[in-house]
């Protein structure tokens, strides 16, 4: 592989953390600011697992059946699959800008960090599903802008605790999102260009200012 970077004439952008880091708030805001960058490009936002008629039948099973860890990373990179071939590389193609809520850096956080999987085995289901060829280039496919949003794993508990049902991630202790959380900051440390951290304990404000520092440096 030549480099990690996309190739595409699109742009990808994910937000990754713990259950709780509070993400999801900040995707509306992220989507609007890009769109008034970008007025003449479609934004297009999208989940995993899921984003795909097959892949929201397989987060319904992810995200609320027990399983091996083994089976429960097979299928996240099944629903990833058919993600990137239905979804994903097709606005890319067509220059769209992707915001995903998560990519592979979950499955990294989850099945490696959390349930205690090879990280020698995610990387070669990641090279698997993510290698790419486009216009005499050999990459890796991934956004070439992921924000983590990071915060204590004591004080994501309190958060999931008070806004929402958990599934069977979530319902996991605090010592399970300890573990995911050092993967994520592993995976930051090895390609920081692509990661920016966004300390979640933070006030909205102030978060959603480091988001529109970023996006202006698109």
């Amino acid at each position: 592989m030549s480099s990690q970077v996309n190739h595409y004439p699109g742009i990808f952008i994910s937000f990754e953390g713990i259950d709780g880091a509070g993400k999801s708030t900040h995707i509306p805001f992220i989507s609007q600011r890009i769109q008034e960058r970008f007025p003449n490009k479609r934004v297009l936002l999208t989940r995993e697992p899921g984003g795909t008629p097959l892949g929201e039948k397989l987060r319904q099973i992810l995200l609320n059946d027990p399983m091996d860890a083994k089976t429960e990373a097979l299928l996240m990179f099944a629903s990833r699959q058919e993600h990137l071939s239905k979804v994903i590389e097709p606005a890319l193609l067509a220059s769209d800008i992707v915001i995903s809520d998560r990519f592979t850096d979950s499955s990294f956080a989850y099945q490696c960090g959390g349930r205690g999987l090879g990280i020698r085995d995610l990387n070669i289901l990641e090279r698997w599903v993510q290698e790419r060829s486009f216009q005499n280039n050999h990459f890796l496919l991934q956004p070439q802008l992921t924000f983590l949003f990071d915060l204590s794993a004591n004080v994501a508990e309190e958060r999931r605790r008070s806004s929402r049902t958990p599934d069977k991630f979530e319902e996991l202790d605090v010592d399970f999102f300890n573990h995911v959380r050092n993967e994520y900051l592993r995976r930051a440390t090895e390609d920081n260009q692509r990661f920016v951290i966004i300390d979640s304990s933070q006030d909205i404000q102030t978060i959603q200012h480091q988001l529109n520092a970023c996006i202006q440096q698109l």
